[in-house]
């Protein structure tokens, strides 16, 4: 076989005809190496092959800073502007989601802040998904409309029929949930995404539940990209912080905005740790989706279970939605409960011996807590949310048969204490 040589200083992208991947081109990486790769940089000081964290809250000016915007962001002069840490750490996310720009802030919710105060003014309106996080459903149904008079119509976003509906010439913005938190209810993107551009709105997504590369909302038509980063892109429960994904012109808009002026910036070390995470994302996702559909699969069998929701489960209802959109992968969240009242929910969550009884999600270890029906927006959920409440339930890392076993064991333990009871 003829061997191929090439000149001293030949910069060929091509040896034999195969494309060269180059760290240093990102986007010519499979995503797994930009997950390790994007971002990060020998540092020119010390030699380190990782970026290193960088705790410096002012940057040397240049020798006439005459020029210098002081509340710029494009080059390091003060860290609430920018940092190198953060700096990195956006690098990364905006390939992994494969939009032109990120900007990291301080945690989820400034994230989310950000772009309901950048983009929406006195008199404006909104159309949400009506079930959401617990901030986001306090942004809109008290905060912005009392103090600012920004009003939302929520509706149910599964239903492209009734986002169109809920459209007025005020609307300024969509914002929806891929999967929705906590009922699991999945949104069809690319329909609401249509909708809100015909009526000249934005379209936000909150894909915290449907990190790259399970879903990216910015192929099919969304504009903002957030993602609490604090979940499962950092995934080992150790840092706080948001990101916004999309265009450059939406994204500094947030920047300048709720990151140099509100002050929502993400520490360095914050920034630094989430780097470190999302480099074993791709390997972290595949185990936290396989795993949670055997446990869903298990949960639903079980008699003690009144109901499972789970887009990778058959009798959700969007599953066939959920196969299209997230390649047949059904996620890592999941709500449940037993048959019978809060006392029962919590003494079961009591049982466990593997799965951590924690608010939030996204962790290397299993999540679980009972949330109960008297929040003002359980008023949107499901009659069996309303009914149970629900076991919020975040697959993390163990193995599933471990998991598979506690939960039977804390199953048979409440089922004999309620044989037992009078």
């Amino acid at each position: 076989m003829a061997c191929a040589h090439l000149a001293a200083g030949d910069s060929s992208d091509t040896i034999t005809g195969v494309t060269r991947p180059d760290k240093d081109r990102p986007a010519s990486l499979g995503f797994a190496t930009q997950a390790v790769h994007a971002g990060n940089a020998v540092d020119a000081g010390s030699g380190a092959i990782r970026t290193p964290i960088v705790m410096a809250n002012s940057y040397a000016l240049p020798d006439d800073p005459e020029e210098l915007f002081w509340s710029g962001f494009d080059v390091p002069l003060y860290t609430r502007n920018t940092g190198a840490n953060q700096r990195a750490l956006q690098q990364k996310l905006a390939l992994l989601e494969q939009g032109e720009d990120a900007v990291v802030l301080a945690t989820g919710v400034a994230a989310l802040h950000g772009v309901f105060f950048t983009f929406l003014r006195t008199g404006d309106h909104a159309v949400v998904s009506d079930v959401t996080y617990e901030a986001s459903y306090r942004l809109f149904a008290e905060i912005l409309p009392q103090r600012y008079d920004v009003q939302a119509t929520f509706v149910d976003t599964s239903d492209p029929d009734a986002v169109r509906a809920a459209m007025r010439p005020t609307t300024k913005l969509v914002h929806t949930e891929v999967i929705a938190n906590p009922t699991t209810r999945v949104c069809d993107v690319a329909a609401v995404a249509e909708i809100a551009h015909a009526g000249g709105a934005l379209l936000s997504v909150d894909s915290t539940f449907t990190p790259p590369p399970l879903y990216r909302p910015l192929a099919d038509g969304a504009d903002l990209v957030v993602h609490s980063l604090t979940k499962v892109i950092n995934g080992h429960g150790d840092a706080m912080g948001g990101v916004v994904v999309g265009a450059h012109e939406l994204v500094d808009a947030i920047r300048a905005e709720a990151m140099v002026d509100v002050g929502g910036v993400v520490s360095p070390f914050n920034a630094w740790l989430i780097s470190r995470g999302a480099i074993t994302l791709p390997l972290r996702l595949r185990q936290h989706v396989s795993s949670a559909q055997r446990v869903a699969e298990f949960l639903a069998d079980h008699p003690a279970v009144a109901y499972v929701t789970y887009p990778g489960l058959p009798d959700h209802p969007q599953h066939a939605l959920a196969q299209r959109q997230f390649g047949g992968r059904g996620g890592w969240m999941m709500a449940f409960a037993l048959d019978g009242d809060a006392a029962l929910q919590n003494r079961f969550v009591a049982d466990l011996r593997v799965i951590t009884s924690a608010v939030s999600l996204g962790h290397d270890e299993s999540l679980v807590v009972h949330v109960g029906t008297t929040a003002a927006r359980a008023a949107y959920w499901p009659a069996e949310f309303r009914r149970y409440g629900h076991l919020r339930f975040s697959v993390g890392l163990e193995d599933p048969d471990d998991l598979i076993a506690d939960l039977a064991a804390a199953l048979d333990t409440v089922g004999a204490l309620r044989c037992r009871q009078p």
